[in-house]
């Protein structure tokens, strides 16, 4: 640090060469996460000094976190959920599984979940201290619910089902997973941060929300296809019950318990969620994934005109291409400015169709693709 400072003009000065370096998301084909909406950005700077940590300074802010709860509970078919905005997928998981645990008290807990579901759940491993046992995949993609049945035993707490996984953009059978869990006894826990802003847009219904019985929490992130700013996560749970186990007492704040994983939490990101929720509504968003859609539909059959072919049908915004020599394809790709990603297992080029991508680019995406494969 300086012991004089630096003027103003000189601090932006770095800052703007920095954000030079950042890449723009124009020619991003591997993020789950995209340009927030103006409405998002606007709300966010409104509320900046907002800290939900302690929320009795900020009870405006609160009000507003209490109303993007209901608005997420009733997108995830139950207005009378509860919960909290978190900082991503990450913390709501670690959350969710944290309250499983608590729970059940057992001395050796595991969790059944499938081979497709988010890293995060191999962090919540190490920090709780809980073994994750992976079900196999069936020939979509989707968990095997055959093979999660065989991994159950007495030391298990949860079982966890993904809508719209990470790799595949596929839903696990989210109604067979609740009639497991229910027949077990067991928390089950839908990790939906993807697909929770694509799934209810879809013209295909998709049970995977708490219209089924047996689901006891979701993740969701407004700040993912729900274009609010980073950070904006949520955590879900059908019963006030299950944030009990969460609570720990705040003596010398203005709020008696706190449930949150962090201490500090951005009311600016509640703000943010709220306003671009509030702005486009049911039908704004359904126009969004509907665009996606038909991006995500002209990759696929763009690609397979030169005789690529996807690993299944996408469900949602998420590809999955069946490419020769993928490695070599991605580099020549990523040198004419092309973020791609791959899957673990089988391994193909993975593509995200983010609301900031364009017609335009998809065509020129195709074209480049195309020559790097030929």
């Amino acid at each position: 640090m300086n012991r004089k400072g630096l003027p103003e003009d000189e601090v932006f000065s770095i800052l703007d060469r920095a954000l030079q370096k950042d890449r723009s998301y124009d020619k991003v084909l591997n993020a789950m996460c995209t340009r927030p909406h103006p409405v998002a950005v606007k709300a966010h700077m409104q509320f900046i000094e907002a800290n939900l940590g302690d929320s009795g300074l900020f009870p405006g802010t609160r009000e507003l976190e209490e109303k993007v709860v209901s608005i997420l509970g009733e997108l995830m078919g139950d207005r009378n959920a509860c919960g909290y905005i978190s900082t991503g997928g990450t913390e709501s998981n670690i959350q969710a599984l944290r309250t499983a645990r608590n729970l059940k008290h057992k001395k050796h807990p595991n969790v059944v979940l499938p081979e497709s579901a988010h890293f995060s759940f191999d962090k919540i491993a190490d920090i709780l201290g809980i073994e994750i046992r992976k079900a196999q995949l069936d020939s979509e993609f989707k968990v095997d619910t055959g093979s999660v049945e065989n991994l159950i035993d007495d030391n298990t707490i949860a079982l966890v089902g993904i809508a719209g996984s990470t790799e595949f953009g596929q839903v696990d059978p989210i109604n067979e997973l609740s009639d497991i869990a229910l027949s077990h006894d067991l928390f089950l826990h839908v990790d939906a941060a993807f697909g929770g802003f694509v799934i209810p847009f879809l013209d295909k219904k998709i049970d995977f929300n708490f219209s089924v019985n047996g689901v006891t929490s979701i993740t969701i992130d407004p700040h993912k296809m729900g274009l609010s700013t980073i950070p904006a996560g949520g955590l879900l749970f059908r019963e006030e019950a299950c944030l009990l186990p969460l609570e720990i007492d705040t003596p010398y704040l203005t709020i008696r318990k706190q449930y949150s994983l962090t201490g500090t939490r951005s009311g600016a990101a509640v703000a943010a969620a709220y306003a671009v929720m509030t702005h486009l509504g049911r039908d704004g968003y359904r126009m969004i994934v509907n665009r996606c859609m038909r991006m995500t539909h002209r990759i696929v059959q763009g690609a397979k005109e030169f005789g690529v072919e996807p690993l299944t049908e996408p469900m949602m915004n998420v590809v999955a291409l069946d490419v020769p020599y993928i490695d070599t394809v991605r580099k020549k790709l990523h040198e004419k400015g092309w973020m791609t990603s791959v899957t673990r297992k089988p391994r193909a080029m993975r593509l995200i169709l983010m609301p900031h991508m364009t017609e335009e680019n998809i065509e020129v995406f195709l074209s480049d693709l195309r020559d790097c494969i030929s």
